[in-house]
């Protein structure tokens, strides 16, 4: 396995060199960009970057864009730069989907800290499932669609979880209805199909990815 290669996107090339030649010495890869378009257009062609570290304030295609449309297809763990250290700022770019955040001046020794964290978080694939715009967080119980979050009940959580993790297996409302509500659980089937119907709804432009299997229940289904 080759060394893991980081993306630095930030208009300044002398930040981009500091943390650059920082991160070389501790043995990653590096490529920079020196905005958002170019960042967008290495992230696209190069399947091989790891992790992102990106600039919020840049002119033209900001940090906020970049990361908006990276998450429409990608889970990759991104680590966003500022100079400004506010708190609405910080739950915005949570809501996109940022890992960390990072304000400036900061510590080259935690920034490569936390490169290591996400890096190992990433490779262990423990916490969060992608799938083609659909990003379930299995520790925080987080779900977005194509970026953006989106707010579900327990038991809809819980649902879409066990779909995810049966991908491509045709499962029986019964199977689903013991998994999710537990054997325990006094109804009937149609509790899952209400359930069904809710989720699809939230899960809006990717609700296909919850395939109706005619005469037996669901099955989650991630297209090509």
């Amino acid at each position: 396995m080759g060394a893991r290669k980081i993306l630095i996107t930030d208009d300044e090339a002398r930040m981009r060199r500091l943390v650059g030649d920082f991160l070389k010495k501790e043995g990653y890869a590096v490529i920079e960009a020196a905005d958002g378009n170019q960042a967008l257009d290495r992230f696209h062609q190069d399947k091989e970057i790891n992790l992102i570290i990106l600039d919020v304030m840049m002119p033209g295609c900001d940090g906020w864009t970049v990361c908006r449309e990276i998450r429409r297809t990608s889970g990759i763990p991104i680590i966003m730069l500022t100079a400004r250290g506010e708190e609405s700022d910080e739950l915005y770019g949570f809501g996109l989907g940022v890992d960390e955040y990072i304000a400036k001046p900061f510590s080259l020794k935690i920034l490569s800290a936390r490169v290591q964290a996400l890096l190992r978080r990433a490779e262990n694939n423990l916490d969060v499932k992608s799938f083609n715009g659909l990003d379930i967080d299995e520790i925080g119980r987080y779900v977005y669609v194509d970026g953006e979050k989106v707010d579900l009940s327990p038991k809809e959580f819980e649902l879409l979880l066990y779909l995810a993790e049966n991908a491509g297996r045709a499962l029986s409302r019964d199977q689903i209805l013991n998994a999710v509500w537990d054997y325990d659980y006094y109804g009937d089937a149609r509790t899952v199909d209400t359930h069904v119907k809710k989720l699809r709804l939230k899960l809006g432009a990717r609700s296909e990815i919850i395939q109706t299997v005619r005469g037996l229940g669901y099955r989650f289904e991630v297209r090509k």
